[in-house]
């Protein structure tokens, strides 16, 4: 029986079906203890290969999408935000929107919950099926600034062009120059009508011209954006602030 099971691992791992060559011995236990029948054994070992493979893919597409850290909406308080109603906040997580590719900006100052909001609806994206890419602006100008040098730089720009959500964090946090600002344009141009884009920032887009530079480009850039979008003005006082921790504790 030994050598039997130890053939049978080999050939499940010939097959690529590693996770459940892994688990061969529980699960015939398992089988055993609980009197399966063939069919039903043989259930239990796809739907095992099948839920280990989705928990690869999720870690992978997490990992692709470089969120600075892990938030779900679950922890998300939305008696904290009350620029933001629970229907409102539901039909967001529905994600409707990704799949008619809309974009949200969520505009409001430091500390309101802007990337708290824009990395749990990443996490759901990717719950769903969806891949996510999550960039700070000072981040993506450099990558602007060395794609053609940096191979690392060119794989990541690849990964966020191929997305099917793009989250660009603290865009205008400072001013671009018209290089810059137009290589942002021709990002957004090659997402427009096939990616969703989450914009978080503390300038409202009637601010952007001065900060971009360049009208034209302004107008361009907003004309794509604005399209088909939804803008969420986050209000309250700073989360950071309110929950800060300090060294004396209660002292």
């Amino acid at each position: 029986m030994l050598e039997t099971t130890s053939e049978l691992k080999q050939q499940m791992k010939a097959l690529k079906i590693t996770e459940m060559a892994k688990a061969l011995d529980d699960l015939l236990l398992e089988a055993e203890a609980k009197e399966l029948s063939y069919q039903q054994f043989l259930s239990k070992l796809v739907s095992y290969e099948l839920s280990k493979r989705g928990e690869k893919q999720r870690d992978k597409w997490l990992k692709w999408a470089a969120f600075p850290e892990y938030k779900t909406l679950d922890e998300f308080n939305l008696a904290e935000q009350q620029s933001l109603s629970k229907k409102q906040f539901q039909h967001l997580r529905e994600l409707l929107w990704v799949e008619q590719v809309y974009n949200l900006l969520l505009l409001g100052p430091p500390g309101v919950g802007k990337t708290f909001l824009a990395i749990g609806l990443g996490i759901d994206a990717i719950d769903k099926g969806y891949k996510v890419s999550f960039v700070q602006m000072d981040t993506l100008i450099n990558l602007f600034k060395t794609q053609e040098i940096s191979k690392g730089s060119r794989l990541r720009m690849k990964r966020i062009t191929t997305s099917d959500l793009v989250i660009i964090d603290d865009l205008m946090f400072m001013a671009m120059n018209k290089n810059e600002a137009n290589m942002f344009f021709q990002l957004i141009n090659k997402l427009y009508g096939q990616t969703s884009i989450i914009i978080t920032s503390n300038k409202g887009p009637k601010d952007w011209g001065e900060l971009l530079g360049d009208p034209a480009i302004t107008t361009a850039i907003l004309d794509r954006i604005i399209h088909k979008s939804e803008v969420i003005h986050l209000s309250g006082d700073s989360y950071r602030i309110k929950h800060r921790k300090t060294i004396f504790g209660n002292i």
